[in-house]
Parts: structure tokens; C-alpha cells; sequence
């Protein structure tokens, strides 16, 4: 009998797949992507963060809401995305952006051929107001990002192509709380 996987038996053939989350400045979102995957894809994904312009220093918030629910903040650090496209960097299957600045940017030839897709989602630390306001910010945003990673865990990696993959990520980059469609402030 083989061990069961997040309800589903885990066949032998599958692997760990390489998943990077990029956003600007790799201190808010794209954490919080990689401590929820860390958590919820652990034994089938290996989670990664960067940003193009990385702040150098995780948000605060961002750490505290994640240990709120339990997610792993160990390890975590602002880091650029060319750490990625080095020799020897882990080399990606999922590449995802989570804030549309780096949705936009030209990003580093990296490894391999990556799936991507935007899954842009309002700043958190971008919020004004109290701190149980910037708090409740960043537990919204941490819940949009939880909502999309569990729906990528659940897909059939296995049993898809690779366009049919890509149009089911980029349609959950178009589940609430999504960025997409928006006209830009300004």
C-alpha cells in the first residue's frame, strides 16, 4: 500500500518540483508564498523567493502572520532574483510573480523551462492606517496567496500538458483577491 499524499496516493515517479516566487521587493508577498508552500506542498514542492529590487529585510508582519498560522519563517531572507540564474541554482519548474511591477519587469534567464503565470496580489505593506489594520493586510493577502497554492497542490501535474497547465495557473492567478483587470492607480 502506498502512503497517501493530501488525499490522493503518491506514486513513485513523481518528484519534487522547484516553484519561485518573484515580487519586487521579496519582503512581503513572495514570502508568504514561499512559507504556505514550505508548509502545504512539503514533500512534492520545494519553495523559493526573490525580488528584483529586494528591500533586504523581511516585513515584520510578514513573518508574524505566518507564525500565526503555523508556517514555517525559518531561513527567510530578502534576496534578489539572480541568485536563480546562476550555475548550480536550483533549477525551476514553476516560476510565479505575485505583484504586478515584477509581473512586468524583464526577468533573469533562468534554468530549464519554467511554467509561468501572475498571481498579483495587493501590496500588504503598502496598507495605511492602525497596526491591526497593516496586520489585517497582510493576514487578507496571506489567505488569497494559501487560497491559490492549495488549488495549485491539488492539480494533476502528472496528467496535464503544458498549455493546459498554464491556462490553469494563470486562471487562479485570477481568483479573488486578484490584481488582474484592475485599472492602475495614478
Amino acid at each position: 500500500m502506498q502512503p497517501a499524499f493530501r488525499g490522493r496516493p503518491r506514486l513513485r515517479f513523481e518528484r519534487v518540483y522547484n516553484v519561485l516566487f518573484l515580487c519586487t521587493g521579496n519582503s512581503a508577498r513572495s514570502i508568504l508564498a514561499e512559507g504556505i508552500l514550505r508548509k502545504s506542498g512539503e514533500g512534492l514542492f520545494r519553495a523559493f523567493s526573490a525580488g528584483s529590487h529586494p528591500k533586504g529585510a523581511v516585513h515584520p508582519l510578514a513573518l508574524k502572520v505566518l507564525e500565526s498560522f503555523d508556517y514555517p519563517t525559518d531561513g527567510m531572507r530578502s534576496k534578489g532574483w539572480k541568485e536563480f540564474g546562476v550555475p548550480g541554482a536550483p533549477v525551476m519548474d514553476f516560476v510565479f510573480t505575485v505583484c504586478d511591477p515584477a509581473a512586468g519587469e524583464v526577468c533573469p534567464v533562468l534554468p530549464g523551462q519554467p511554467v509561468t503565470a501572475h498571481w498579483g496580489i495587493d501590496d500588504p505593506a503598502a496598507a495605511k492606517g492602525s497596526n491591526i489594520q497593516k496586520e489585517a493586510a497582510f493576514v487578507t493577502a496571506f489567505r488569497h496567496i494559501r487560497n491559490r497554492i492549495m488549488v495549485f497542490t491539488a492539480l494533476p501535474l502528472l496528467g496535464i500538458d503544458r498549455m493546459a497547465l498554464g491556462a490553469k495557473l494563470r486562471e487562479i492567478g485570477r481568483m479573488d483577491g486578484s490584481t488582474a483587470g484592475r485599472p492602475e492607480a495614478g
